[in-house]
């Protein structure tokens, strides 16, 4: 694992800066309501003949694991493509992997999306994580290897 010292030293030798905590916490809102959406519209149909808050609930239930696998699938694939999600090209941020300043490798975007799902279910306490770390590194980071920088 690579010391905050050494980001801070490849960080100032490249010329770049991290992200924000507040540009991530908004790249992750942004994220969550795009899939949130997309999950609603695929399953209009039997969100549509929902009559009562708990029907609701159980309906969200039945599909939690589906969710959770199109979280890793949209993780995986925008953060290796592109360097980043949706959300994060909206707030111009960018993931990249460690030393190279590249796009993650498939395997690496992979870990960080599973493990930003073991994150959230720990009351977000990787998210947490991260606003204590020097180098604003969320346990994702940690375990891929990776840094969020402004892009």
């Amino acid at each position: 694992m690579m010391d905050p010292q050494t980001i801070e030293e490849i960080l100032h030798r490249e010329n770049l800066s991290l992200a924000s905590i507040s540009k991530r916490a908004s790249a992750f809102f942004l994220d969550e309501l795009l899939l949130s959406l997309l999950l609603i519209v695929s399953l209009w149909g039997s969100f549509s003949q929902v009559s009562n808050t708990i029907e609701l609930i159980a309906l969200t239930q039945q599909f939690t694991i589906e969710y959770i696998m199109m979280k890793i699938v949209y993780q995986t694939f925008f953060v290796y493509q592109y360097g980043a999600t949706l959300g994060k090209i909206a707030m111009r941020i960018k993931v990249v992997h460690l030393p190279e300043l590249g796009n993650p490798p498939l395997v690496i975007a992979f870990n960080r999306a599973v493990v930003r799902i073991v994150s959230e279910m720990f009351f977000y306490l990787g998210f947490v994580w991260a606003m204590m770390d020097p180098a604003k590194r969320a346990w994702h980071d940690l375990t891929a290897k990776t840094i969020v920088i402004e892009s």
